[in-house]
């Protein structure tokens, strides 16, 4: 039996470093939309010497996480599922970003935490961006819905975008979607850990991915409020992920681990 690592998003960036360190002791799978980007990353893992494949998977669609979790398992045994998979402010509108952002952290939790077992761990990739707005903007007692009407629960997120000037939406339900990822980890940790499944959230700053630079500009502003005056780098983000994953790490759960330079310190000593 192959322990197993699916890396959602996998194919670039912090999921495709992420796979280069996590593949000397698991099978990868690293899945995403574009089939032909996967597979060029596979080459890639293939020439490092890693074993690794390739599974197109659009995490907002249930029945397509479900085909890429029996997938896992035909493989071997699920050890790690990393869920990088997502989108920014500049890559949709305010309902794409909480249906790949929000719902699709929901469905790769439930999907895959009913397949895992003991001594295993599914990291959830959130954002500093979280922790941006005060929580009476994030409506978090809406959260709660996400366990019992997905349906509902993205209407309620999309309705409290709609308190925000039109012009803000995207970032709104980016910030939003990634605030809930952080909560919902934290929740699935509590409720998987009789299972023996770990549940960690890692929350980058901005990262030198073709995704932060989409999202450039206003990263340079942020970096002035950063201890480490940088923007960061992926392989710098993917050995936190394979150091949460690891099984060393079998008493770290629940909690959020901002890999920001030091911004959101240096934002809350803004405040102060």
């Amino acid at each position: 039996m192959k322990n197993v690592c699916v890396i959602t998003g996998g194919g670039s960036g912090m999921g495709f470093e992420a796979a280069k360190l996590s593949g000397g002791d698991h099978y990868i799978i690293i899945s995403g939309r574009n089939i032909e980007k996967l597979q060029s990353a596979v080459d890639e893992l293939k020439a490092e010497g890693i074993e690794a494949e390739a599974f197109a998977c659009d995490v907002s669609d249930f029945e397509s996480v479900t085909r890429l979790a029996e997938r896992a398992i035909e493989v071997g045994k699920i050890d790690a599922v990393i869920h990088s998979a997502g989108i920014s402010p500049h890559m949709g509108d305010s309902q794409k970003i909480m249906e790949i952002n929000a719902l699709g952290t929901i469905n790769v939790n439930e999907v895959f935490s009913a397949r895992m077992g003991k001594e295993t761990c599914i990291l959830d990739i959130s954002s500093v961006s979280a922790y941006m707005l005060p929580d009476e903007d994030l409506y978090i007692s809406n959260y709660e819905l996400s366990f019992n009407d997905k349906e509902q629960f993205i209407k309620k997120m999309l309705d409290a975008v709609n308190h925000f000037p039109e012009h803000t939406h995207s970032n709104m339900a980016y910030i939003i979607s990634k605030n809930f990822v952080i909560w919902y980890a934290k929740k699935c940790a509590a409720l998987y850990g009789d299972k023996g499944i770990r549940v960690v959230s890692v929350s980058p700053g901005t990262i030198e991915t073709p995704m932060g630079k989409l999202e450039s500009k206003e990263g340079g502003n942020f970096t002035k409020l950063c201890a480490i005056k940088r923007f960061g780098y992926a392989k710098e983000v993917a050995y936190l992920i394979a150091s949460c994953i690891d099984k060393r790490n079998g008493y770290l759960t629940g909690t959020d681990i901002p890999c920001d330079g030091g911004l959101v310190s240096g934002m809350k000593l803004t405040k102060n």
